[in-house]
């Protein structure tokens, strides 16, 4: 086999194997987190960046063809629209009013400091 073709593979399976860590991690703190607001940090922080990293390591592992440039126009709009979405259902829940969880503290800065 060529030596090349076999470091691309590697490389390419090891980004997809990070990015399902990456979403399983984020997968897992949507459900411990106590509030809503720390679901959402780990949700949309982690789909971010895993799903990058699977489109990354697909568009690798398939070759540079038409279906990498379309992994590549995936990734873009998900690039775009994943923290815009994030961002608008923030803004509803501050607006709607979701309080922070009684177990979290909070660190405040006060003027003394």
């Amino acid at each position: 086999m060529n030596f090349l073709y076999d470091i691309t593979q590697l490389i390419a399976w090891a980004l997809i194997l990070l990015g399902s860590v990456m979403v399983i991690i984020g997968a897992l703190g949507s459900l411990r987190f106590p509030d809503f607001w720390s679901r959402l940090h780990a949700a949309s922080v982690t789909d971010s960046g895993g799903v990058i990293l699977l489109l990354l390591g697909m568009g690798i592992h398939s070759g540079f063809n038409l279906i990498t440039f379309k992994l590549f126009l995936i990734g873009a709009f998900l690039f775009i629209t994943g923290p815009t979405s994030s961002h608008a259902v923030a803004n509803a829940a501050l607006v709607s009013g979701a309080k922070t969880s009684k177990k979290i503290k909070m660190n405040l800065v006060t003027k003394d400091d």
